[in-house]
């Protein structure tokens, strides 16, 4: 189990993390897309709902 973890931290060493500025543009891209796939997904949601109400209303 000892020996896991110093390989952990061996490991974890050699990784290459990002700078902050490379960090804060991956955030905003990550949170615009979010924003942008939920906002996207609403509206269809909304269109379909509308759709349904239309079909079901018209009978």
């Amino acid at each position: 189990m000892v020996n896991f973890f110093r390989n952990v931290a061996s490991e974890m060493r050699k990784v290459s993390w990002p700078k902050r500025k490379e960090l804060t543009r991956y955030t905003i891209t990550v949170i615009t897309t979010v924003v942008f796939v939920a906002v996207f997904f609403a509206v269809v949601d909304l269109g379909i709902s509308e759709l349904m109400r239309l079909i079901i209303g018209s009978k």
